[in-house]
């Protein structure tokens, strides 16, 4: 198994969510995060005052999936979230040792 962790722009989710439920993944966290890679940041003008805003709004999309799964799940965030501009994004994968759903006790796959 294993965990794939993608950081997008916030408009592109509801784009990635319905894309990731089309090739089979039934569930996901998803968190709302500020961070900056290349893109530094940018400036901004507020009441006449110019300020830099250094960490920008993301969001960071979690699944465990099947390893046969897995190339669709990145195919299916990468269609999706890529604008072309900088700041579209970066998709992590991890190898997952084990997972147990804490209601019943299942492992592993059968836990996804």
């Amino acid at each position: 198994m294993k965990k794939i962790e993608a950081i997008i722009k916030p408009f592109k989710m509801d784009d990635v969510r319905e894309a990731l439920a089309e090739v089979g993944v039934s569930g996901m966290t998803v968190t709302e995060v500020k961070g900056f890679g290349r893109q530094k940041g940018h400036t901004e003008l507020y009441r006449g005052a110019e300020y830099n805003v250094d960490f920008l709004p993301k969001m960071k999309l979690e699944v465990v999936l099947p390893d046969n799964q897995v190339e669709l799940a990145i195919e299916a965030i990468m269609k999706t979230a890529q604008t072309g501009k900088i700041g579209d994004g970066k998709i992590f994968v991890y190898e997952v040792e084990r997972v147990i759903r804490i209601r019943t006790g299942e492992e592993n796959e059968d836990a996804v």
